[in-house]
């Protein structure tokens, strides 16, 4: 699978060319197992990974570094229980399906910002979009409404931008590789009294494997944190995405001509306070633009244009009480307005504001035994309102070296403007429909070896889906008439093989059905496996070996549209690293290792092998 994150910056771009960007922490000094000591994204608060009953998986910044990373959709890859499937080469759109959820029922949460509702998707900025320095990733497993509100129907995926530290500090990587790639990086970050900071730079360009289908892209993010006092701190964080996409569409169709662009930009301020020792609080107030553009020249006639604009402007706020004996209470109120624009099918130019309030205990009644229960309101001037709850245990055993878990959980998903509003002459929204509900449960239980050895997990979960929108019989609207469910095993294990070799392995085995229609889900796997092995040859010399497996699912023939079994495949990647100084380091490696010809859509072909080498420089 090729993980480089093209983007178009002509001077940029080729003086600095590369395949990802990094912290300022040398390679060779990375933890080979970074176990993650704190999470978030299970409840909204810093909670000992030991103690949330959520299924968490963390990919670290220095996960990232080493295994050379660069791509969201890369980074995903691995992640148990979230098939990620491109249409087409690096730049094309992506879909995410998290515990077999559709991909709009996954919400993505970037620096704490939601990027996605129902009008609003992320799949040209999952297809394209890069992970920045030090950027770390999140992903909590199973319904998360009761916290994030709706769309977080399979699980959250958190893209933060972390805290500079440190001596002021930074890097460049340039990498040219295959397919006429050339990509370049520049990061600094760092920390000098009360001000820190974290800044990335990303830019490159490849033709990929087809006539018309360059990918050009920028990336930037930025990070400013000031401390006031010992109890106050605020902070700041943009970040931008561009990318421009050649659009062949199907290896049927082969447009010599279509194009996609998209802009998409975020930007959040926020305070954080602590005003005694018992209570603390959070504000975040933020917002988010975006283009898409879609063009079209056509023989003869004018060139059509889609347009999607959306507009979104948030304010966040909690605020946490520890004074009571064993509880941690958590409470908050979010408030949202979006405006979207789409030219395309609907005509759609709509406004929707949300309010909304939750509140969550996080209980304690021994030292060994950890609870939580909340609920949420979710109240939308377009529809009404979305009532969900949530409850999860984690329970230590064995001297703390085994957790049993469990959750169970309601979320949503809402009607888009388009199953609301829209209108065409063989078309008319729903005002009248209800929001798609889900209710999810899971169990399972983690062991901890002797450390630093690893982690081992297993998880058995089931989802319930009602009130999904599908066409009416005559497609001319759409109605809440179908259910489906999705049900399995996750399984994933991380594990030090001695001094400076790691481990990492994922397996997840899914049944996913429509219920209404009797039929599988499409492009859900019923297995799919991970693995990757690195270790620290000496001398400055490292290497690492990736592979991930998928089989058994059903797809959509491209040219006659008609239901096939998903062809299955197999992709290996390798990536070497060798540190010649401490200031400057050589990295290459090879994707799709085993020259696997393969579609992850059909009609839509991956690249063959491809070799990328690149020079990183420290200052």
């Amino acid at each position: 699978m090729l993980s480089s994150c093209s983007s178009g910056l002509a001077a940029f771009v080729l003086i600095c060319a590369t395949g990802g960007f990094y912290c300022a922490t040398a390679q060779n000094s990375a933890s080979i197992l970074p176990m993650a000591p704190f999470v978030t994204s299970g409840t909204r608060t810093l909670a000992s990974a030991v103690a949330v009953g959520s299924a968490i998986e963390v990919i670290s910044a220095a996960d990232l570094m080493r295994q050379q990373l660069t791509s969201i959709r890369g980074a995903l890859a691995g992640v148990t229980g979230a098939p990620a499937f491109a249409s087409g080469a690096s730049g094309g759109t992506t879909s995410l399906f998290l515990r077999g959820a559709n991909s709009n029922q996954t919400l993505f949460l970037v620096d704490g910002l939601r990027l996605n509702d129902p009008n609003t998707d992320y799949a040209v900025f999952l297809g394209g979009a890069c992970v920045s320095a030090c950027d770390s990733l999140e992903i909590a497993h199973g319904p998360q409404s009761t916290l994030y509100g709706g769309e977080a129907v399979g699980g959250v995926v958190s893209l933060r931008s972390q805290r500079g530290a440190g001596a002021p500090g930074g890097r460049v990587l340039v990498e040219a590789g295959s397919f006429g790639t050339v990509q370049g990086a520049l990061a600094a970050q760092g920390q000098r009294g009360a001000d820190a900071w974290n800044f990335s730079m990303q830019g490159g360009h490849t033709d990929n494997l087809r006539a018309n289908n360059a990918f050009d892209s920028v990336n930037t993010t930025f990070r400013f944190d000031h401390t006031i006092n010992e109890r106050i701190a605020v902070g700041a964080t943009v970040r931008w995405f561009h990318g421009v996409y050649g659009d062949p569409g199907d290896r049927y169709t082969n447009d010599p001509d279509n194009e996609t662009r998209e802009e998409n930009l975020l930007a959040t301020g926020f305070a954080e306070w602590k005003l005694a020792a018992p209570w603390s609080g959070r504000v975040v107030l933020g917002g988010q633009e975006r283009r898409f553009v879609a063009e079209s020249p056509r023989a003869g006639r004018a060139t059509a244009f889609t347009v999607v604009k959306n507009r979104r402007a948030v304010l966040d706020t909690q605020t946490t009480f520890a004074g009571w004996e064993r509880h941690r209470l958590t409470g908050g109120l979010v408030a949202e307005g979006n405006h979207t624009r789409n030219s395309g099918f609907g005509e759609i130019n709509r406004r929707q504001n949300l309010a909304a309030y939750f509140v969550q205990d996080e209980f304690s009644p021994r030292d060994d035994l950890f609870l939580t229960l909340g609920g949420r309101d979710d109240d939308f001037d377009t529809f009404g309102r979305a009532l969900t709850g949530r409850a999860t245990a984690a329970w230590l055993l064995a001297a703390r070296s085994v957790k049993i878990r469990a959750t169970y959980g309601t979320a949503f998903r809402s009607p888009s403007f388009l199953d609301l509003f829209g209108k065409s002459t063989f078309y008319a929204g729903n005002p009248n429909l209800s929001p798609e509900r889900a209710r999810a449960w899971d169990a399972g239980v983690d062991w901890y070896l002797a450390a630093p050895r690893g982690t081992l997990s297993l998880t058995w979960f089931r989802s319930d889906f009602t009130d999904l929108i599908a066409s009416t019989a005559n497609f001319r609207s759409v109605e809440n008439i179908q259910r489906a469910r999705t049900q399995g095993l996750e399984c994933s294990a991380r594990f030090a093989l001695g001094a400076a070799t790691s481990l990492r392995g994922s397996y997840t085995y899914l049944e996913a059905d429509n219920l209404s229609a009797k039929i599988r889900l499409l492009r859900r796997p019923r297995h799919q496996a991970s693995v990757d092995l690195w270790s620290d040859v000496g001398r400055g010399l490292s290497a690492g070996l990736g592979l991930v497996a998928t089989a058994q699912r059903e797809d959509i023939n491209a040219k006659t549209f008609r239901t096939l079994d998903g062809e299955d495949f197999t992709v290996a990647r390798l990536y070497v690293a060798y540190v010649l100084s401490s200031r400057l380091a050589l990295k290459a490696r090879c994707e799709n290792l085993l020259g696997e010809n393969y579609e992850e859509v059909n009609g839509y072909p991956m690249p063959r092998r491809g070799f990328f080498c690149g020079v990183e420089w420290t200052f």
